[in-house]
């Protein structure tokens, strides 16, 4: 059993810190809107008022937060930072999806304070989190990776460690951004096939059965499909997570096709789609024909 804090109970926080409650960790949960921590505290989870105070006894802390900014105020503010707070021996794993430049500065930070980090981004939703089957895509060093590995195998059903420090949130974006640019492709062609008066869902169960349609995209043609947009993946973070490819990338010359797709998510975010599932994009070409 370790003792593990988890600050950030959003949709993927507050599933994970119950998966670790299941398997038996002594779980202390931090939340900026206190009243997300009712339900883990019930289910026996500790309750703490900062940051700080709940990385100040845990063996692991574990981060799930928005963007960068969330990040650098849970882990460096001068006050309530947990950062300052971590135990020798204690190790941080950032698993936000956050900019390449801010996980090197927090890796950095954590070096010269001589802490263990790892970035350790997911692949998977909400049901995987339920389930425990998300799939861990780590950044650090390998013996910081071993000694992790129970925790994140109570979370995950895989863990991959891509290279050190920096290299899970790289990868994290460059799989966000290979599945956005895709939908935002099939968005279009689901439409331009309606508009030939072609059933759509024929065409494309035919489409699914070649190897050019992945897994994920058959999922999104069926969320398209089924007028489904429940957010999993809402588009405004899929927009933000964009942002952050460009800017590893160095320039929008560098990465075309990331700029192309994430201007469409910038328009459906205009047109006020931002709290949709990705594949709610799709109705921005229906309003364009209608």
């Amino acid at each position: 059993m370790s003792r593990i804090a988890v600050l950030g109970l959003g949709a993927m926080g507050s599933r994970m810190a119950a998966r670790l409650l299941a398997a038996g960790h002594a779980v202390t949960v931090w939340n900026r809107t206190a009243t997300r921590t009712e339900v883990l505290h019930s289910a026996g989870a500790a309750v703490t008022t900062s940051p700080r105070e709940a990385a100040a006894a845990a063996d692991v802390v574990l981060a799930m937060l928005r963007d960068d900014d969330a990040s650098r105020d849970v882990w460096l503010d001068e006050e309530t930072g947990a950062l300052a707070a971590l135990a020798p021996g204690a190790i941080a794993i950032e698993c936000s999806t956050l900019g390449l430049d801010w996980v090197r500065i927090l890796a950095a930070r954590c070096a010269a304070a001589g802490r263990a980090f790892l970035d350790a981004p997911v692949a998977g939703s909400r049901p995987q989190a339920e389930a425990g089957q998300l799939v861990f895509l780590v950044g650090g060093s390998a013996d910081t990776v071993a000694l992790a590995q129970p925790v994140l195998s109570a979370l995950g059903s895989a863990v991959h460690h891509a290279g050190p420090a920096g290299a899970g949130a790289m990868a994290k974006l460059a799989v966000n951004a290979l599945f956005g640019i895709q939908v935002a492709t099939l968005a279009e062609l689901v439409e331009a096939i309606r508009r030939q008066g072609f059933d759509a869902e024929r065409a494309l169960d035919a489409i699914a059965a070649t190897p050019a349609c992945s897994p994920a995209a058959k999922a999104a043609a069926g969320s398209m499909l089924a007028d489904a947009f429940a957010p999993l993946f809402p588009v405004d973070l899929v927009e933000k997570d964009f942002g952050y490819v460009q800017a590893a990338a160095g320039a929008v010359d560098a990465a075309p096709m990331t700029a192309a797709a994430r201007a469409v998510f910038l328009r459906a975010m205009r047109e006020g789609l931002g709290a949709d599932n990705l594949t709610g994009i799709v109705r921005l070409y229906r309003a364009a024909v209608a």
